[in-house]
């Protein structure tokens, strides 16, 4: 069965005069619409900014998280993760990863593209009269490059021979280079820690992360031969790590296993005994990551949902005032012809309207805010399609849900006694 066209006109007819209706309304009433829209727009600028900062804390942490390699595996003493029977005193009897081991690795793995080991330590520089304390040394030997790239915008990586004599050559974080240079070259001078080395490298900036420790800018990263007086490699304190990175195409669980077996193997484990180091990877923290932030958001709903509830009662209460006040008219247009739906229809597109208004004006508030913080800080902070559409959603069923009961009220009104309602 055919819908007759004159029925799509009168229906666009309806929304059309609705629209102007409250339109009118909305314009005649300043006031009243300021108070309506205050009301919304606190409550949309309080849930959509909670959620904002969520997500936009969600993507720092992940992006951070990235920085150590999807496909690399760190092969530590302690776990990134614990299990809920975790026993700490088992740990802390763990050997850490040796240089020999690194060695064995780097010998009898078939899915290692590259097998690096690190150490590192804290130590105040200098040059000529500045000075900059507690910067982390990252000694590493010469395979880093390969697991985790740098970008130069000065100088070069340390070369093999370089790293196998354990020169004393580094390559300084761009940051920490401007502070302590001053703005003189860096390349080819020399700066004094526990010994003297020579600049060869200043990576492009790379910006701070969540964690601070994937980015490069406050570092100085040395051979790793060249910290054997500096640093034990052998100390807990130390931190000694052995990274992998797997070949193209190998799957990192693959990758997973073989380390295992060959850990397990090298440190002669039988096979009733546990395994005594950690194959920590970025997935790991990711999965923590998913519970964390579910449990976060949900936490975000019940801190955000009180304020927009204020605000959908407060159009509420806006409304049932503007029925009152229009009885009269109500009643001349239900003298006139007008249906029941028109009435409520134009009721309806009034709270919709001062809902959305006050949800987009609650929308521009966190965008300016994210902007800020953005420009004013080293955090990211971005207001996603997602979160706008939510915003704008959320008003609009607030407007409903808020402007229903008056629109009944004034669509159920008797004509006659309307008109004769006086105030």
């Amino acid at each position: 069965m055919k819908v007759p066209k004159n029925r799509y006109a009168k229906t666009l007819k309806l929304l059309r005069e609705s629209f102007l209706f409250a339109w009118h309304a909305v314009g005649v009433n300043r006031l009243r619409t300021l108070l309506s829209l205050l009301g919304i727009t606190i409550g949309i600028f309080a849930i959509i900014s909670v959620f904002t900062m969520i997500d936009s804390l969600q993507w720092n942490i992940r992006n951070s998280i990235s920085s150590l390699g999807d496909d690399v595996i760190y092969i530590q003493k302690w776990p990134w993760s614990f299990e809920s029977n975790y026993r700490w005193w088992d740990y802390l009897k763990r050997p850490v990863p040796k240089y020999s081991e690194y060695e064995e690795l780097k010998r009898r793995s078939n899915t290692a593209q590259a097998v690096g080991i690190y150490v590192a330590g804290q130590f105040t520089v200098k040059y000529r009269n500045n000075s900059a304390k507690d910067i982390i040394v990252w000694a590493n030997s010469h395979e880093f490059n390969q697991i985790r790239p740098i970008e130069f915008e000065k100088g070069r990586y340390f070369t093999e021979a370089e790293s196998r004599a354990g020169r004393n050559v580094a390559i300084m974080g761009n940051e920490l280079a401007s502070k302590l240079f001053q703005g003189q070259d860096p390349l080819g001078k020399e700066f004094i820690g526990s010994f003297k080395f020579r600049v060869i490298g200043v990576p492009i900036k790379e910006g701070n992360n969540i964690f601070g420790g994937g980015s490069l800018d406050n570092l100085v990263v040395i051979p790793l031969n060249a910290a054997r007086n500096m640093i034990d490699l052998r100390s807990d304190r130390s931190e000694p790590t052995i990274m992998v990175k797997a070949k193209p195409g190998v799957a990192l669980q693959e990758m997973v296993d073989e380390m295992e077996g060959l850990m397990r193997s090298i440190r002669r484990l039988k096979p009733t005994q546990e395994s005594n180091f950690a194959l920590n990877q970025a997935s790991i923290l990711n999965r923590g990551l998913d519970q964390i932030f579910s449990v976060i958001k949900i936490a975000g709903w019940f801190i955000g949902i009180f304020s927009i509830i204020v605000g959908g009662f407060g159009i509420a209460n806006i409304m049932f005032v503007s029925v009152k006040e229009r009885t009269n008219i109500i009643g001349i247009q239900k003298a006139l012809g007008a249906k029941n739906y028109f009435i409520l229809t134009q009721f309806l597109f009034e709270a919709v309207l001062l809902a959305v208004a006050g949800g987009i004006l609650g929308l521009v508030v966190v965008f300016l805010g994210a902007l800020w913080i953005r420009t004013s800080t080293t955090f990211y902070v971005f207001l996603s399609l997602d979160n706008i559409l939510m915003g704008v959603v959320i008003s609009a069923t607030i407007g409903i849900l808020s402007g229903i009961f008056p629109a009944r009220k004034a669509a159920l009104l008797n004509p006659v006694e309307a008109i004769a309602t006086t105030f």
